[in-house]
């Protein structure tokens, strides 16, 4: 058994139109006040019985943080958790707020993988969706994070954004493949309400939903052309460059949150911190709610490993496997799922239709 570590940073420089994730803006007396609220609060977490493997800092836009914050968050972790020597540690990015001397900082402190937000190469979409970053920055930050010594890096794609086309998509796609990348994570994108794209006319320019399928179809085809094989929903790797951190989640590992909004599946429970910076600051331990008492139970178990390639293996639930099997050759014959007597795993056509699958094979 090993452990993860996530570091929420909800700082961003604005934010972009479709996104729901929490967030503020930045400014650096709260950046530095947070900084060493993280900080207690690794040490109030502190468990060295417990090799810890993976660390994140997810956001918002953690590269916003200066390296000695980042440091210190670091040394945070290595004073009160066993942390392996090999240990994935991974920053996500923004293009726009990394050079190549702080990229060398990041690489020197401990940090060993680059989570960039591209989203697309095409100018005109980066622009419809918000981003603060242009095609030609994204390749100029991935290629000084290459220089930098970093040889795990990853890039975001979104697909079904306004205005695209399947020309475009599969542009954005072979141009991101030609980078010195070992992982690409790609999403649909969803409107979520509470958001500035779901009030205005964006819905109007996106594709519809036969396009959508077919974008992600095309995308699972030619990332696999390239080199990246799917290993999750929307996750696609080189050989041996899968997020370590992430697969924590989908087979229903322990990690600990930490930061506003950060959620922890630790110790046989789920707990999430509020939307709230201020009470994250202000108090001396995260305020946080139990979201499930008895987590990673089959249902949610089975719902998580099916969203991975690997599939669910049913002999983990004999008392299961007969009710189940019984749903499952009307999918195999109609091409999404595959089953070899103990593990079902969906296709990419079942992929896409996930949430009803699984609701039909679990529920």
């Amino acid at each position: 058994m090993t452990l993860g570590i996530y570091i929420h940073v909800p700082f961003c420089g604005r934010k972009c139109g479709y996104c729901n994730f929490y967030s503020v803006r930045y400014s650096g007396k709260s950046a530095q006040l947070y900084t060493d609220a993280v900080i207690r609060n690794l040490e109030y977490y502190s468990d060295k019985s417990t090799l810890t493997d993976t660390v994140y800092f997810g956001g918002g836009t953690p590269s916003l943080l200066k390296t000695e914050q980042i440091e210190s968050i670091l040394s945070g972790i290595k004073n009160n958790f066993l942390l392996s020597q090999n240990a994935e540690i991974t920053l996500e990015a923004n293009p726009r707020t990394l050079n190549p001397q702080k990229l060398e900082i990041l690489r020197s402190i401990g940090i060993n993988r680059i989570s960039f937000g591209v989203q697309s190469m095409i100018d005109d979409e980066l622009e419809i969706l918000g981003r603060s970053h242009n095609a030609q920055q994204a390749v100029k930050a991935v290629y000084d994070a290459y220089n930098a010594g970093f040889e795990n890096i990853s890039c975001d794609l979104m697909t079904a954004v306004p205005k695209q086309t399947a020309e475009s998509l599969e542009y954005s796609i072979e141009k991101l493949s030609q980078l010195p990348i070992k992982h690409m994570s790609s999403y649909i994108l969803k409107i979520e309400e509470n958001t500035p794209f779901y009030t205005g006319n964006i819905k109007s320019l996106l594709p519809d939903e036969e396009q959508t399928a077919e974008f992600y179809l095309r995308t699972v085809e030619l990332l696999g052309k390239y080199g990246f094989y799917q290993y999750e929903i929307s996750n696609f790797a080189k050989q041996g460059f899968e997020s370590r951190h992430n697969t924590r989640y989908w087979k229903c590992m322990d990690y600990i949150g930490i930061g506003s909004s950060a959620h922890s599946c630790y110790k046989g429970k789920r707990f999430a911190v509020p939307d709230d910076i201020n009470k994250f600051i202000g108090n001396k331990i995260q305020p946080v709610e139990i979201t499930d008492e008895n987590p990673c139970g089959f249902e949610e178990y089975s719902m998580l490993r099916l969203r991975l390639k690997e599939g669910l293996d049913l002999r983990k639930f004999p008392e299961k496997k007969i009710s189940v099997e019984k749903k499952i050759p009307p999918l195999v014959n109609s091409g999404y799922a595959v089953y070899d007597g103990n593990t079902i795993s969906l296709t990419p056509k079942g992929f896409l239709m996930s949430n009803s699958i699984i609701s039909y094979l679990i529920f």
